[in-house]
């Protein structure tokens, strides 16, 4: 047996909150975690303060029953089966979101990835046709394929961590081993703790933005 790959024209889709005109000043692209759509997922945002930010929340590309043959349908950006060729899928899909959207070369690009989505937006970067002001991984940590030092000259500004006090996925133990595996490397790194759960929340959202949207 043997296996034989094609590459396939697919429809995907992203939602998008507020409008690109000649006042915005950032795109924020935010990838949704494990078994979320990217419309329920762009909700967390909304009570977010806008101004001159424009949200892009694009879909992972395999949706699945959450519950055996029916009821609620979620995505995930890959499995293990056939897992580099569902990378590449991926970011040649993310690069060609922003394609879409035809931007000023003004226009500052961040990244935000959430649970999964931070694997996801990890990679991304890493073998991206495009330059990005700014990483942020919420309740996520770099995947173990990434070298976290290859993206020491992609990225200008401190990368953004964030992970609530009651994670049900990550406990105070697990964070503080990342926290110190992460200070011995040489690349600028904040972390940021807020009191909640996997989720993403308006005041910390908002405390983001101020540092992103200035940098």
């Amino acid at each position: 047996m043997k296996q034989v790959d094609i590459k396939i024209t697919k429809t995907a889709r992203y939602f998008q909150l507020g409008e690109i005109t000649p006042a915005t000043t950032d795109v924020l692209i935010a990838c949704h975690g494990y078994a979320q759509l990217a419309n329920y997922f762009l909700k967390w945002f909304e009570p977010f303060d806008l101004k001159n930010t424009v949200i892009i929340a694009p879909e992972g590309l395999s949706r699945f029953y959450w519950n055996g043959f029916s009821g609620n349908v979620v995505a995930s950006w890959m499995t293990k089966v056939d897992r580099q060729n569902d990378i590449d899928d991926y970011v040649l899909y993310l690069d060609q979101v922003i394609d879409s959207l035809s931007l000023p070369s003004n226009i500052k690009l961040s990244a935000l990835g959430f649970s999964q989505g931070g694997a996801t937006v990890s990679r991304w970067i890493a073998n991206s046709r495009y330059k990005f002001n700014n990483l942020v991984l919420w309740a996520a940590v770099f995947p173990d394929d990434i070298e976290v030092l290859s993206l020491k000259n992609l990225i200008p500004n401190p990368i953004q961590i964030l992970f609530g006090n009651n994670d049900q996925f990550y406990n105070v133990e697990q964070i503080e081993l990342l926290k110190k595996r992460l200070q011995k490397t040489e690349i600028s790194i904040e972390f940021t703790d807020f009191i909640g759960a996997h989720k993403i929340y308006k005041e910390p959202l908002n405390n983001l933005y101020q540092k992103i949207h200035l940098s």
